[in-house]
Formats: structure tokens, C-alpha cells, sequence
């Protein structure tokens, strides 16, 4: 005999597990990745807690509807080249409730990007319309890598606008993360090139191949390095030479290693991206 707690009782687990499918979902290392350093910019440029926390929230908004997006878009090809940890390709959580969290997501991230004003706003939501167009078919032609620097590009853009008088950034800062953009999209991309080419993705590091994309990888990440601590007003101190310097040997290690190892090139690229995030970071004011 059925009692009406029954269903309720059976129902119970589901949400833990659509909660996990939801949070798997959404790339949460990328996501919060972005999310804290564009909030530790914030910090670092001058924009008080009220102002930090507003940037947070936009920005995790709009990664979370990027990533919920992605996952739902691809899952077909996920289960194609058989890749495991996939939510929706795995049925851990429905297509149709992650296109539900992803429009829910980007709905929020319009008010909360137009709370830091209309310019700084009206940024960081081009910036989040070219990763859906990323997600939604630019990922497979020969300009994929545009929504990647559109994207970075336009993070310290929308810190920079939101500050007291709307002042413009600095054009290395954008340049700069633009380059950083362009290397994560190399980075992120190669382990799957070969499952991207079999299920006919064809962007354009899938078109270079993975051993012309683990020597490239570096290239956009320096030349961020160099104009982090080069293009700025001010002279380079010690700590940019160090910098840069040290940003150009991990480079190099990568690349030798990478006969030995090949997640050399991949391991070095992070370790070079952490040192341009970080003398990203030590400009603060600068970037405007």
C-alpha cells in the first residue's frame, strides 16, 4: 500500500544528486577561477566591498550560464567521443534542467552587471554573449578563439568602468588578458582534441593539431607576461624582470620536457598563466 509520504521519502536523494549534476555541470574550476580573480581585481583597483561583491556576483552569474551552457550544447558530442565526469552526457541531470539553470543564470547576470553601471554593464555582458557564442557554434570554425579574448578582455574592462567616474582601462590590461584568453583556449582544448576531431569539431586548435597547439600554447601567455611588465607607464621594477624572466623559463622547460612528458607544455602554460594573473593582480589602480 502506497502512503503519501512515499514519494516524498523516494524523492529526497533526487535533489542531492541534481544538486551535484548542477554543480559538476557548470565547469566549476574555470568558474570560480574567473570568478575570484576578477573579484581580487576589483579589490586591487579600489572599488570598496559593496562594489567587490556586485562584480562577484555578475561574474559568477555569467560563468555559471557559460558552463551550464556548454555542458547542455555538447552533451551529445560528450557521449560520442565517450568522455566520463559529463553530468548531462551521463544522466546524472537533465539537458533541459541545465538550459533551465543556464537561462535563469544569464537573466541574473543582466541586472547584476548593470548595477556597476550602464558602461561597465553593457561590457562584461558582450563579454558573456561571446562565450554563448562560443558554446552555441564558434567553438568549431577558425575563429573560436575570439569569444575567449572577447571574454578576458572584457573582465578588466568591466572592473575599470565600474569605478568612480567610469574611467577607461588601460589598453595593455585588456590586451593583456585578451592573450590570457586566447591561452586558455589553447590549454583547455588540448587534452580533447582527438575526441573534438572525431566527433567533427574543427576550431581552430583542433585544425593546428595537438603537437602545433602544445608549442603555441605558451606564445599568447608571454606575450601577455611581456606586456604586463613593459607596456605600463612606469619603469619595470626587480619583480617584473623576475617576472618576466621567470615566465620565459617555465615556458622553455615546457617545451623541452615535452618530448618526455606530454603534459609538460600543459603544466608549464598554467605556471606561466599564474604569473601573468598575479602581476595582473599587483597593477591594482594601474589598469585605468
Amino acid at each position: 500500500m502506497t502512503t503519501s509520504g512515499t514519494p516524498r521519502s523516494e524523492s529526497r536523494p533526487r535533489l542531492p544528486v541534481l544538486l551535484s549534476g548542477l554543480a559538476r555541470a557548470c565547469h566549476p574550476g574555470p568558474t570560480v577561477a574567473v570568478t575570484v580573480l576578477t573579484a581580487a581585481l576589483a579589490a586591487a583597483s579600489g572599488r570598496d566591498a559593496a562594489g567587490c561583491a556586485l562584480v562577484a556576483a555578475a561574474v559568477l552569474a555569467g560563468q555559471l550560464s557559460i558552463g551550464w551552457c556548454n555542458d547542455a550544447v555538447d552533451a551529445g558530442r560528450d557521449r560520442a567521443a565517450g568522455r566520463t565526469g559529463k553530468p548531462v552526457a551521463d544522466g546524472a541531470v537533465g539537458a533541459r534542467t541545465v538550459w533551465t539553470a543556464a537561462f535563469t543564470a544569464l537573466a541574473a547576470c543582466v541586472p547584476l552587471s548593470l548595477a556597476s553601471g550602464p558602461a561597465a554593464g553593457a561590457v562584461h555582458l558582450a563579454g558573456v554573449a561571446a562565450a554563448w557564442g562560443y558554446d552555441l557554434g564558434l567553438k568549431g570554425t577558425v575563429l573560436s578563439w575570439v569569444p575567449y579574448a572577447v571574454g578576458f578582455g572584457s573582465l578588466p574592462a568591466f572592473v575599470a568602468l565600474g569605478l568612480p567616474g567610469q574611467p577607461w582601462p588601460a589598453w595593455w590590461a585588456v590586451l593583456a588578458a585578451a592573450l590570457l584568453g586566447c591561452g586558455a583556449h589553447l590549454a583547455n582544448v588540448l587534452p580533447d582534441i582527438p575526441g573534438d576531431l572525431a566527433t567533427g569539431v574543427r576550431g581552430w586548435p583542433q585544425r593546428l593539431g595537438q603537437d602545433r597547439v602544445r608549442v603555441l600554447v605558451p606564445v599568447p601567455l608571454l606575450a601577455a607576461t611581456c606586456l604586463l611588465v613593459l607596456a605600463p607607464p612606469e619603469p619595470p621594477g626587480p619583480g617584473g624582470w623576475t617576472a618576466l624572466a621567470g615566465a620565459a623559463v617555465l615556458a622553455g622547460a615546457g617545451l623541452l620536457l615535452g618530448r618526455r612528458s606530454p603534459r609538460a607544455p600543459f603544466a608549464a602554460a598554467v605556471a606561466v598563466a599564474a604569473v601573468d594573473v598575479l602581476l595582473l593582480l599587483s597593477r591594482g589602480t594601474a589598469i585605468t
